[in-house]
């Protein structure tokens, strides 16, 4: 389908908008920020003239400026984290009524994971790319893929080793043995 760019935005948010506000909360965690993401991303997808476009490349484009976003907010956040011990007050007490919270939650764990090894994660077994998609898409090499995978599965299986003991569990609710 190639057309106005009106009608392809609209196609794409009519169609695909609901899978792109998942890829997007696979990256950050957060249905809001998940939602600001999307909307960021078509403005700069469709904010200026490019050549005609088809759905599918559209939304490859739209999906890139997702993990761009992405990437660019966690290099800020970084930079923040350098300097916030500046002028932050360090929190003294801990609120009595928090709990910890031991379900296994693997999209919390990807979040945790560096900004490449989070987008290698997504890309190979969300999107279902194979490793030279996933390197395409990221610009950078298969060898690179293939080292941010291995470290971000070792850090994941590490993650999971790690559960607290008293059990398997199974959907987020502890099994007693």
């Amino acid at each position: 389908m190639s057309g106005t760019w009106d009608a392809i935005a609209t196609t794409l948010v009519a169609e695909r908008g609901d899978a792109l506000n998942r890829y997007a909360y696979l990256l950050t965690g957060s249905t809001d920020d998940a939602a600001d993401l999307v909307q960021e991303a078509l403005v700069r997808t469709f904010g200026r003239p490019r050549m005609a476009l088809t759905l599918p490349r559209a939304e490859a484009y739209v999906r890139r400026a997702i993990l761009n976003l992405v990437i660019d907010r966690s290099r800020r956040d970084g930079r923040w984290r350098d300097i916030r011990h500046l002028v932050a007050q360090p929190d003294l007490a801990v609120a009595p009524d928090r709990e910890v919270d031991d379900r296994i939650d693997v999209a919390a764990r990807v979040r945790a994971l560096s900004p490449r090894q989070a987008a290698c994660v997504v890309l190979r077994y969300y999107d279902d790319l194979p490793i030279g998609g996933v390197a395409r898409t990221l610009g950078i090499s298969s060898g690179a893929v293939k080292r941010y995978l291995s470290d971000a599965l070792r850090s994941l299986s590490a993650e999971f080793d790690a559960a607290p003991e008293g059990g398997p569990t199974t959907g987020g609710t502890r099994v007693r043995s």
